[in-house]
């Protein structure tokens, strides 16, 4: 499992790279100023967490008697990354949160637990490992 969150990590943070250029020289004059600002956190969120996969690829090699938490941890980032900076991208490019006529509004704290959760499972795992 560890190989398989530090490939996500790592096309997470590549991605991020390229998400955070194309807001920088393809968005800033398609966008208003404050929804580029959007797409920054999105992007700055997404790198953060793609090395936080990294780091539990290298913890799980670590602390091998906390894997199931560390793979719960992981699976946290995943999540919280798809649905936080996920939204904020959506945000970005349709000026609102909802699809269809459904608000998802909710999305984008609920992938912010999801990162506290990923980053509490990190911890457990740190302090018994």
């Amino acid at each position: 499992m560890e190989k398989t969150f530090f490939v996500i990590g790592t096309l997470f943070s590549g991605l991020a790279v390229a998400a955070g250029a194309f807001g920088a020289h393809g968005l800033k004059n398609i966008v208003s100023a404050e929804r580029l600002i959007t797409w920054e956190k999105a992007v700055r969120y997404q790198m953060y967490h793609g090395l936080a996969l990294m780091l539990i690829a290298w913890a799980i090699t670590q602390w091998w008697n906390q894997t199931n938490t560390l793979q719960a941890g992981g699976w946290f980032f995943i999540i919280g990354t798809l649905l936080f900076s996920g939204s904020l991208y959506y945000l970005v490019f349709n000026g609102s949160l909802d699809l269809n006529g459904i608000s998802l509004g909710l999305v984008t704290p609920v992938g912010g637990v999801f990162f506290v959760l990923g980053w509490l499972a990190l911890m457990i795992a740190a302090w018994r490992g």
